[in-house]
């Protein structure tokens, strides 16, 4: 029998604290893997606190996990033992719906979270289906790679979704965990990016980052100032904005995307979209072939989330650290070895 070691909540908000599970005899489709590294996401914390109603205790939380694949299903082609590689949001697909078939996975019904319902990779294994695992380019730095596959993929779909183009002029709404990230995507992709920030600290920093302008979110007057500026806007906050104000700073066709997490309706009329033909959307996590392509994209122009290690003997630092708003941007957790 050979046991897994992990880090689990038995309640909510509880500390993380040591846990072994048997994982059964492993499945002609799946492989496992030997965690390497692990971010952890607001998502991880949601979960661990039962926000989302979806929780069953004891829960090992971790779905931004990098490592080295060490078994592999009799069923599995194109991986090897050895191969570096990372797991995100899904652990498995139906591989029969019609979103499956066009390699539109994250759309599918049937789909199963790495943390929801099985054990993820706050631990020194975890196993997915082999087709939810993405290999990391060769030079790829494996130490940060970790939030690309959630983050980062999810800042990163919409520029593949929506068919943005280098010449298009985008604006970032919080640069935090997704937005730091965002910038960078955005400035290698060629486009005019701005960053609308509400702190004096991270203005530096977003231009730091890739953004070409700054505009404070809290001026009302700067907003005005920007009308008819963006082709795109992506919110990643989880906060109401002036929402209006935003849509203001469209130009003709533009689109107001949201990747952050906003839990109160949106009050936005119908006339504010219909002069110029404003469009106003959201997306998921990417499917596995767009992970693969932001990967490749991350390593040939050299895009890294900034990150904070921690070991995972500090777990629970790590969390207070993030529950805390500390994280500039990400946290990764390393193992010892």
């Amino acid at each position: 029998m050979s046991m897994i070691n992990a880090y689990a909540a038995f309640e909510p908000k509880g500390k993380l604290q040591p846990y072994q599970y048997d994982p059964g005899e492993l499945g002609a489709d799946d492989v496992e893997i030997d965690v390497k590294f692990c971010g952890i996401c607001h998502s991880d914390v949601s979960m661990i606190d039962s926000e989302w109603m979806a929780t069953k205790y004891p829960i090992v939380a971790g779905h931004e996990v990098v490592g080295v694949i060490a078994k592999i299903g009799s069923n599995v082609k194109g991986f090897e033992l050895g191969d570096n590689v990372g797991l995100g949001w899904h652990s498995a697909y139906c591989e029969s719906c019609s979103y499956c078939g066009s390699g539109d996975h994250n759309l599918c019904s049937q789909s199963r979270p790495t943390i929801i319902g099985r054990h993820g990779g706050f631990a020194d294994k975890v196993r997915a289906s082999s087709v939810s695992v993405v290999k990391v380019p060769d030079g790829m730095d494996l130490a940060s790679a970790g939030p690309l596959f959630c983050g980062g993929i999810t800042v990163y779909n919409p520029l593949v979704q929506y068919d943005v183009k280098p010449t298009d002029r985008v604006a970032v709404i919080g640069i935090g965990g997704l937005g730091h990230m965002a910038l960078q995507f955005l400035n290698a992709w060629g486009c005019e990016v701005t960053a609308f920030t509400s702190t004096d600290a991270k203005r530096d920093e977003a231009i730091e980052m890739g953004a070409h302008h700054t505009i404070n979110s809290k001026d009302p007057d700067a907003l005005k100032a920007a009308a008819n500026s963006f082709d795109m806007i992506i919110s990643t906050v989880n906060v109401t904005l002036d929402w209006a104000g935003y849509l203001g700073t469209l130009s003709p066709r533009g689109r107001l995307h949201f990747v952050g997490l906003t839990l109160e309706p949106l009050k936005i009329g119908v006339t504010s979209l219909m002069g110029k033909q404003l469009s106003i959307s959201s997306s998921p996590i990417g499917s596995p072939s767009t992970i693969a392509q932001m990967l490749a994209f991350a390593n040939l122009h050299n895009i890294k989330p900034v990150t904070q290690q921690f070991s995972f003997s500090q777990i629970n630092e790590a969390m207070d650290h993030l529950r805390n708003g500390d994280a500039r941007y990400r946290v990764v957790l390393a193992h010892d070895d």
